[in-house]
């Protein structure tokens, strides 16, 4: 097993964005950013929003991602996520609209406190991308 390749795809409701070989994985995990390697130990886990990377031989691969869920199983790591956007489509001017938006939302309940903090969540994570 040790001198299997570490593959990983990236998967969205339109389709897979990404997939192929490669040395690394950092995903942002609901909790904090996550590394994988070859060999890892089986995982499953939900993403926040934030930066993936995957580093191939040649280069770094990133996106932002907006939740969803990250699956290593046997050298595999599979992604699934709502988006998935390369840093030069993010548009700066929308997601200063979102987090206005976001900052402006009330939060009544559990319910209506989780969509606003994961609102600002994401549109801090695009912003920081774009910094």
């Amino acid at each position: 097993m040790a001198d299997q390749v570490l593959k990983c795809s990236v998967i969205t409701p339109e389709g897979r964005v990404f997939e192929g070989p490669v040395e690394s994985v950092i995903i942002p995990a609901h909790d904090g950013q996550l590394g994988i390697l070859r060999n890892h130990a089986p995982l499953v886990c939900k993403l926040g929003a934030g930066r993936l990377r995957a580093k191939t031989a040649q280069v770094e691969e990133r996106w932002f991602v907006d939740g969803g869920f990250c699956q290593v199983f046997e050298n595999e790591v599979t992604i699934l996520t709502r988006r998935a956007i390369r840093p030069e489509q993010i548009d700066r001017a929308a997601a200063e609209a979102q987090l206005a938006e976001a900052l402006q939302m009330v939060a009544k309940d559990e319910v209506s406190a989780r969509r606003k903090a994961e609102a600002e969540a994401s549109a801090r994570a695009q912003l920081r991308m774009v910094s």
